[in-house]
């Protein structure tokens, strides 16, 4: 995927969502390189259910749904105005780039701590395995930084 044109059109749904920062769209720039090589994958390789250029699986989509957007009505507007669907489907998770962004971004605002800054690609790659990718993925900071790198910049 054009790089360019994937950061544009991840700043711009986070403005739609009022969650835009030049930090978060270069972390969900480095997270679509790591997980799926900027978009070259859009499921997950083997027999995993991870999805879309996050990869993201659906039970993650299920818990920010029920247990974190049910409980923030704006945000969940501006979700379903956003992508036109107020329910769970993995159909959007696997193909529909909007959503994938809105959701790969409301999974990173549950997190307490600050996203890091986008000048710091070693911070990032860290948080995106802390948070995103967790400690039992396979995913690590070098390879993500290297991703990053090689795919985004």
């Amino acid at each position: 995927m054009n790089k360019d044109h994937l950061r544009e059109l991840i700043a711009r749904v986070l403005e739609e969502l009022n969650l835009y920062s030049r930090d978060a769209v270069e972390l969900l720039m480095l997270t679509a390189a790591a997980e799926s090589n900027l978009g070259e994958y859009l499921k997950q390789i083997g027999r995993g259910p991870a999805l879309g250029i996050f990869q993201m699986e659906p039970s993650t989509e299920k818990d920010i749904w029920y247990n974190y957007l049910r409980h923030r009505p704006a945000l969940l507007l501006s979700v379903e105005l956003l992508v036109g669907n107020s329910n769970v489907i993995n159909l959007h998770l696997f193909g529909n780039l909007l959503y994938q962004i809105a959701l790969a971004r409301i999974h990173y605002l549950r997190v307490p701590a600050p996203l890091p800054s986008r000048l710091d690609a070693e911070a990032m790659a860290a948080y995106w395995k802390d948070y995103f990718n967790s400690r039992l993925g396979k995913g690590t900071v070098a390879k993500a930084v290297e991703s990053y790198r090689r795919l985004c910049l």
